[in-house]
């Protein structure tokens, strides 16, 4: 998503040029490129799928609304399994309109993954569970904190649910160091995920996420913490920026390598 102007097979040229061997993809592009190409293409090019995004969105109070979000969950699991990947990343979804109930739309969360979580493990697929920034609970995510994403994960076998560590969501969270030390505990960071905080955020904020040292997000720090919780996984990088995707691709891929490399060592 960080170059989403790039191609499938750009992105793929532009990853191996670099020396890069780990993409996260996203759902709609490949499914527009089409999920046995797309496999074939980042197998051939010598590339991991770190991670497949997005399923989830399991708020839904309406009986066929649930079934079909359930439905498209166990094709994005089919899907990553294709692709060679063993995680996909949820965002479980804002509140029903007109609903104020967090709580119960967070057990209708862990209802669906009482349902999704064998259906991966039969397949080799593990779901990771991402907070979200409060800014996000009405409409995208009701869960807010590492802390509230454990809290359902633990329910399961760790090799079916655990929880994405990402900066640009977690950083403002005074419990974050104990939270990823919970989570390592117990084998359950199953991807952690990079962008920085900046600010003015842009009108509708999804698309505020900054480039890798341009923000208030202390990089490292996050880097040690998960390091220390046992973490030996991919680190991805996931920005959703508009000026960033107005630039040449290449030069965005090049540039957030570098800073990376940079910020992390």
């Amino acid at each position: 998503m960080t170059v989403k102007q790039l191609s499938l097979p750009e992105l793929v040229k532009g990853c191996t040029d670099l020396g890069i061997e780990g993409v996260g993809l996203w759902r709609e592009p490949v499914q527009a490129y089409g999920v046995a190409a797309a496999a074939r293409l980042v197998r051939d090019a010598g590339l991991t799928v770190t991670t497949l995004c997005r399923g989830g969105f399991f708020t839904a109070t309406d009986r066929a609304e649930r079934a079909a979000a359930l439905d498209d969950n166990r094709r994005a699991i089919d899907e990553a399994a294709e692709l060679g990947t063993d995680t996909v990343v949820l965002v479980s979804g804002g509140l029903p309109a007109g609903d104020r109930d967090l709580v119960a739309a967070r057990e209708r969360v862990a209802d669906a993954l009482a349902e999704l979580g064998p259906y991966g493990a039969e397949r080799g697929v593990r779901l990771a569970i991402e907070p979200l920034h409060p800014m996000y609970a009405a409409d995208r995510c009701v869960v807010s904190t590492l802390d509230q994403a454990l809290d359902l994960a633990e329910r399961f076998p760790a090799e079916q649910v655990g929880v994405v560590v990402d900066t640009y969501h977690l950083w403002w969270d005074d419990r974050i160091a104990q939270g990823i030390a919970r989570a390592g505990a117990g084998g359950r960071i199953h991807s952690f995920q990079l962008a920085d905080w900046v600010t003015p955020l842009p009108a509708g904020v999804l698309t505020g996420r900054g480039q890798i040292g341009d923000g208030s997000v202390d990089m490292r720090w996050f880097a040690d913490e998960v390091g220390r919780a046992g973490y030996t996984g991919w680190t991805e990088v996931e920005l959703f920026n508009d000026v960033l995707w107005s630039r040449d691709g290449q030069v965005v891929l090049a540039e957030t390598l570098n800073r990376v490399t940079q910020h992390l060592g």
